[in-house]
């Protein structure tokens, strides 16, 4: 795989995880207002970020290599995207969101530093069971 496509792949999931953990941390904090889940949300978040600060070639890669304009999967929205019942609604898909995008880093991160992998890994099993918290 050309490293172009192995940072833009590593950068938007990157990326999707913070976001999709921002928005979970968000209805934790002012819906739910749960401490623990704010706090463990907001820690896994931190270590992702954590991750790539550890790695600035990496992260300055990922920066360069980004092709917002070109991208073929940024439009158009799956109509399930624009919809959306409540705030639990919103968790659950933001939470899956998360999951996917952990993976995607645990399996690229393969071909970079299996220790991150193996980070990610315990991660996305960290998001299991906040999830599992969340929405009992």
């Amino acid at each position: 795989m050309l490293k172009k496509e192995l940072f833009r792949i590593i950068d938007a999931n990157f990326n999707r995880s913070r976001e999709g953990l921002r928005v979970c941390e968000e209805v934790a904090r002012f819906v739910w207002n749960s401490p623990p889940l704010t706090k463990d949300l907001k820690a896994i978040r931190h270590k992702i970020t954590e991750i790539l600060k550890e790695k600035p070639s990496i992260a300055k890669a990922l920066c360069e290599n980004r092709d917002c304009l070109s991208d073929v999967g940024k439009a158009p929205r799956a109509k399930s995207e624009m919809r959306r019942r409540d705030t639990l609604d919103i968790f659950s898909a933001n939470i899956e969101r998360v999951k996917e995008s952990i993976r995607v880093l645990e399996e690229f991160f393969k071909l970079i530093d299996k220790n991150n992998s193996a980070e990610f890994t315990k991660l996305r099993f960290k998001v299991y069971e906040v999830e599992k918290r969340a929405l009992r």
